[in-house]
């Protein structure tokens, strides 16, 4: 299997393993990308761009990469609070006043960013034409009550974690998310990421691949069902790429990914200028919960936006300041401010591994020994 792109012989083993999992058909097409010290040491791609295997996966190859996508919302919201227009700690309804009835007067920015404001899902079943209806979806979670006490746990907020942010972004800066996120983060750092694709970029598109095999036994240990509303056949249809569904609907690639996201990995400095402090940074270490996710029914530490290093969860690391999350099927984005390394996966073929998924474990596991070489 033939892959595209530059590595530094420092991180060849990162080439490797990549090219094992596109050789033995665990992935169809991929990209891998990893920023040390904000320069990329790994920039591949490989394999195809169809199920069919008929279109080559190329440079600028571009997948949904589902909720890698809350990544993005999260920077959204501290670029936001590094300019002083948004308090992390501050009530949800000083921004957006019709959130604080229901019992939510107390829900806070830092409990939307860590999944433990209460609200994990809708109170009534949503359809995909639902999920799109912005006005709607909002509306929705205005009017709910929490479902445990906001703050005191984490519930991953599948969809509503980017709807929930979404609106208070819209709220606090007159535009929504998608176009706050491209005026004034991708666009100035000139990175291929897209929440909510323009008609403009569909004929770069890679479509997700179902999962073959059997879906996953339900976990006994979850507390808190949430509905399963959006096929990935869903994600093939146009309706779905223009929705800017904050939680899932970004398109990007390795490359892009890990290139804004490494700004975090540096501290907040980017090539040029400077997106966020490092005070900033630092606050997406500021714990939220520790423990088993009422949702995902596995261990996780949340931080502020991010699922944070820690001994029991499914990413861990040798440096404690690292922040990581995945999105559905495989896809993996880590920021290591220790190592000043950030390292991205993303593909087409979807497993139900979650967060699990060994192709994205092992590119993480070459990439720390690579950098000890």
């Amino acid at each position: 299997m033939e892959i595209q792109g530059n590595c530094s012989d420092q991180f060849g083993a990162v080439r490797e393993v990549f090219a094992d999992s596109l050789r033995s058909g665990a992935d169809v097409g991929a990209s891998v990308a990893i920023y040390v010290d904000g320069e990329p040491v790994v920039d591949l791609w490989g394999g195809y761009a169809d199920q069919e295997c008929t279109q080559p996966w190329q440079r600028d190859t571009i997948t949904n990469v589902w909720s890698i996508t809350k990544t993005m919302t999260a920077v959204c919201a501290l670029v936001l609070a590094d300019r002083g227009e948004l308090d992390l700690s501050a009530p949800v309804a000083k921004y957006w006043p019709e959130f604080g009835i229901a019992g939510k007067d107390h829900v806070e920015i830092r409990h939307l960013l860590g999944h433990t404001a209460g609200l994990p899902d809708w109170d009534q079943p949503m359809t995909l034409d639902d999920l799109c209806d912005w006005e709607k979806a909002t509306t929705l979670l205005a009017r709910q009550s929490p479902r445990w006490e906001p703050g005191t746990e984490s519930g991953y907020h599948r969809f509503t974690h980017g709807f929930l942010l979404g609106e208070v972004v819209r709220r606090v800066c007159l535009q929504s998310i998608g176009a706050f996120f491209a005026d004034q983060i991708a666009g100035p750092l000139d990175v291929d990421f897209h929440i909510g694709l323009a008609a403009e970029h569909d004929h770069r598109v890679s479509d997700d691949i179902p999962a073959t095999g059997p879906a996953p036994a339900a976990n006994p240990h979850v507390a808190i069902p949430v509905g399963a509303y959006v096929t990935v056949q869903d994600t093939w249809s146009t309706q779905w790429r223009r929705a800017e569904i904050p939680a899932a609907t970004g398109y990007g690639n390795a490359r892009s990914v890990a290139a804004l996201q490494s700004v975090l990995a540096l501290g907040g400095q980017t090539p040029t200028s400077r997106l966020l402090s490092e005070a900033t940074c630092r606050a997406v270490f500021d714990e939220q919960s520790h423990g088993t996710d009422l949702v995902l029914g596995i261990p996780l530490r949340f931080g502020m936006g991010y699922a944070l290093n820690a001994d029991d969860a499914p990413v861990s690391t040798t440096n404690p300041q690292t922040c990581y999350w995945g999105g559905r099927g495989g896809s993996l984005i880590v920021n290591d401010l220790d190592a000043r390394m950030t390292i991205a996966y993303v593909m087409n073929q979807m497993t139900n591994l979650g967060l699990t998924d060994p192709r994205g474990q092992r590119l993480l596991q070459a990439a720390y020994k690579s950098l000890t070489r």
